[in-house]
C-alpha cells in the first residue's frame, strides 16, 4: 500500500535507528557515533528521512536537537520497529541453533526462589528446542501479563482475579517469621501474626502478594502494619532483618538458606493464611506447546521432585 506524500523506498533501518538515537540523546553527534556514521553522512541521512516522511522530525538549535510532534510519533513507532527487527533476528538465530519456540514465563518471587529452577532445568533438558524466557513479576502483574498476552504461562500466589484464565494448582508454601537471632520473639513458638504487630516490618514492594497478605491480616486484627522498609528480593529482606531494621515473613523453603547464611532465627506462624497456594495459569486459547508446559509444571510428580 502506498501512502501519498511518503517515499517508503527511502526508509532503511540505519536511518530509523539514527533518528531514534537522536530523539533519545538530543545530539546528532552522539547518535552518529553509535551508528558508526561520520557526522556529514548522519546529517544527510536525517534530512533524507525527513524528506521521505514529508515531516520535520527535529528542531535544530545550538544545544542540539528537540523532537517535533512528528518526531515524537516517529520515535515511538521507530523504536517499536527496531525492537521487532531485533526479535526477528533473534528468532532466526535461534532457528539456526535448533531452538524452534520461545515460551514466555512470568513468575512471582516465591515460585522462582523455591520451585522453578529445577523444573525449568528438567524441561529444557527434555525439550532443547524450546527456550523458556523467564520474567520475575509480582503476582498481580503476572496475571495482568497473561490477560494482555505478554506472558504465555504465569506462576503466582493465589489471590488475584483469574476469571477467564485456565488455572491449576502449582505448589503450596508456608510463611514463617524471620528475625534477628536475639530478638525477644525468638523464645515464643509458634506465634500468631498479631503477636508481632508491635514490631517494625520489612517486606516486598507494593503489588507483591506477600505484602498484601500481611496488610490484610493486620487489618483483620484491627491493627496497622508498621512497615519500615520495602525491597524487591527475598535476599534483600534478609539483609534488612540482619541489620536490625525490622522483622519479616518469607516462605519457609526460601527463608531457611537466608536464615543460615545471615545467622538469623525463624519461627512458624499458627495463622491458617500462612499456608499459601501457588497457581499456574495460561490463557484459555493457548496453543498445545504452552498447555504442555503448564501441565508439566502442574504435574504432581514433577512437583514432588522439585521439593
Amino acid at each position: 500500500m502506498s501512502l501519498p506524500g511518503y517515499n517508503l523506498a527511502r526508509f532503511d533501518f540505519v536511518s530509523i535507528r539514527l533518528a531514534v538515537l537522536c530523539a533519545q540523546t538530543g545530539s546528532l553527534t552522539m547518535a552518529a557515533r553509535q551508528c558508526n556514521l561520520v557526522l556529514p553522512a548522519a546529517s544527510r541521512r536525517l534530512k533524507e528521512l525527513e524528506a521521505a516522511t514529508a515531516c520535520q522530525l527535529f528542531e535544530r538549535h545550538s544545544r542540539g536537537l528537540d523532537m517535533t510532534p512528528a518526531g515524537r510519533v516517529f520515535m515511538r513507532r521507530g523504536l517499536a520497529l527496531l525492537q521487532e527487527m531485533d526479535g526477528l533476528v533473534s528468532e532466526l538465530v535461534d532457528l539456526r541453533q535448533g531452538i524452534a519456540r520461545h515460551v514466555r514465563l512470568f513468575a512471582g518471587t516465591a515460585a522462582i526462589n523455591q520451585f522453578l529452577p529445577p523444573l525449568m532445568a528438567k524441561y529444557t533438558h527434555l525439550h532443547p528446542e524450546v527456550q523458556i524466557d523467564l520474567e520475575e513479576q509480582v503476582s498481580e502483574h503476572v496475571v495482568q501479563a497473561l490477560r494482555e498476552g505478554r506472558a504465555d504461562v504465569g506462576v503466582f500466589v493465589e489471590g488475584p482475579n483469574t476469571e477467564g484464565l485456565d488455572v491449576k494448582d502449582f505448589r503450596q508454601d508456608q510463611l514463617v517469621l524471620i528475625l534477628p537471632r536475639h530478638h525477644a520473639l525468638v523464645g515464643k513458638s509458634p506465634l500468631d501474626f498479631a503477636d508481632a504487630l508491635d514490631e517494625p516490618w520489612v517486606s516486598l514492594n507494593p503489588g507483591a502478594a506477600l505484602l498484601q497478605q500481611q496488610q490484610s491480616a493486620a487489618m483483620a486484627a484491627g491493627r496497622t502494619l508498621k512497615l519500615r522498609m520495602q525491597v524487591r528480593s527475598f535476599d534483600a529482606v534478609g539483609h534488612m532483618v540482619a541489620s536490625g531494621l525490622g522483622i519479616a515473613l518469607l516462605p519457609k523453603v526460601a527463608a531457611l538458606p537466608i536464615v543460615r547464611a545471615m545467622q538469623l532465627s525463624w519461627r512458624p506462624l499458627k495463622d491458617a493464611w500462612a499456608k499459601r497456594c501457588l497457581k499456574v495459569g495460561i490463557r484459555k486459547e493457548a496453543d498445545s506447546l504452552v498447555m504442555d508446559f503448564r501441565d508439566f509444571l502442574h504435574s504432581p510428580s514433577q512437583n514432588a521432585k522439585a521439593a
